[in-house]
């Protein structure tokens, strides 16, 4: 056997397959028409996320098979946006497939410096780009993407809507009202006091009434309530706060009063609250005071009792705003 090792030659790359836009310009044109179709529908892409921004009310509803009810806002502006980005990325895609040059390029590695000969390469390589782009010869794709591109850079200006108008006494109302029946979250089940054994825990919204049976977003984040049933021996209440449960049921806001996290969390040894976000704890048995946390407020406690078939309601609103400080409130 020989021990001679017989190097191996470098094949080299092999011969350049020319596409048929390069050898034929009635193709060539057909990609570029369709290039500008896609940046086109990027275009109709933010229009309907502009248009769902501003003439979509945000609790509006539309029922789409398997799926059920949907919010049309969101699922508009959700269209909208990946409807605009995602054929700007087709259309460059098969702008560079079908039309850029393909040939093989190599870029040697330097160090990089800030000299005027650096500075003139510069130039130079992106005025080859730009020619090897063909940008010049395709005005139609320049045009429709320098639409897409600069109609989809406005769209942050939307957001100066959001700027206003000034909330009112949105943040110190809530859906509660006297009267209100509790109904389980999720289900919308009315709750009787029977349905709670000690140590339970539930949440609650206040019942929707008439034809709409949507929640408003805004209202669902500040409506959520617990339920907690304690033996009625094991408060420790002034006589008014006492009054306002029912049968060892007491209810409080979910809302945390520090940032406005979901205080999700009950021990039922201890009977304490607990905000997962910032660790804030409150006691059930003295009207959720603050007893660990950064929170500076107990829970606001909503007054309930029973109704004439003997389902949980509200006494009355909150007599406080829930959640955390606005600057319209300074405790």
């Amino acid at each position: 056997m020989s021990n001679e090792i017989e190097l191996i030659k470098d094949p080299g790359l092999p011969a350049h397959q020319h596409r048929r836009t390069d050898v034929d310009e009635r193709y060539a044109k057909i990609a570029e028409r369709q290039v500008a179709i896609l940046f086109l529908l990027s275009v109709a892409g933010t229009l309907l996320l502009i248009y769902s921004y501003i003439f979509i009310d945000i609790d509006t509803f539309i029922f789409i098979p398997i799926f059920g009810d949907q919010n049309a806002h969101q699922l508009f502006l959700g269209l909208g946006m990946a409807i605009s980005l995602f054929f700007i990325g087709a259309g460059a895609i098969h702008w560079a497939k079908q039309l850029m040059s393909d040939e093989e390029v190599i870029a040697q590695r330097h160090e990089f410096r800030s000299d005027e000969e650096d500075r003139t390469e510069l130039v130079k390589t992106v005025k080859e780009g730009a020619a090897v782009a063909g940008l010049g010869r395709r005005p139609l794709i320049k045009r429709t993407l320098g639409l897409a591109l600069g109609l989809s850079g406005l769209t942050p200006i939307l957001l100066l809507r959001d700027l206003g108008p000034l909330p009112g006494d949105e943040l110190t109302k809530t859906s509660w009202k006297s009267g209100t029946r509790l109904v389980t979250d999720p289900g919308d089940r009315p709750i009787k006091a029977s349905d709670l054994e000690v140590g339970a825990v539930a949440q609650t919204l206040p019942e929707i009434t008439g034809e709409d049976k949507h929640r408003k977003l805004s209202d669902v984040a500040k409506d959520a309530v617990l339920l907690i049933r304690l033996r009625p021996e094991d408060f420790n209440l002034d006589e008014e706060r006492l009054s306002w449960t029912h049968e060892g049921i007491i209810a409080f806001s979910k809302i945390c009063s520090h940032m406005g996290c979901a205080v999700a969390l009950y021990e039922q040894q201890t009977k304490h609250l607990l905000c997962p976000c910032h660790q804030s704890t409150f006691d059930v048995t003295r009207a959720a005071k603050v007893i660990f946390g950064p929170a500076a407020r107990p829970l606001p406690q909503l007054a309930i009792t029973v109704d004439s078939e003997g389902y949980l309601i509200a006494q009355a609103p909150f007599n406080e705003p829930v959640g955390p400080s606005f600057w319209e409130r300074s405790s």
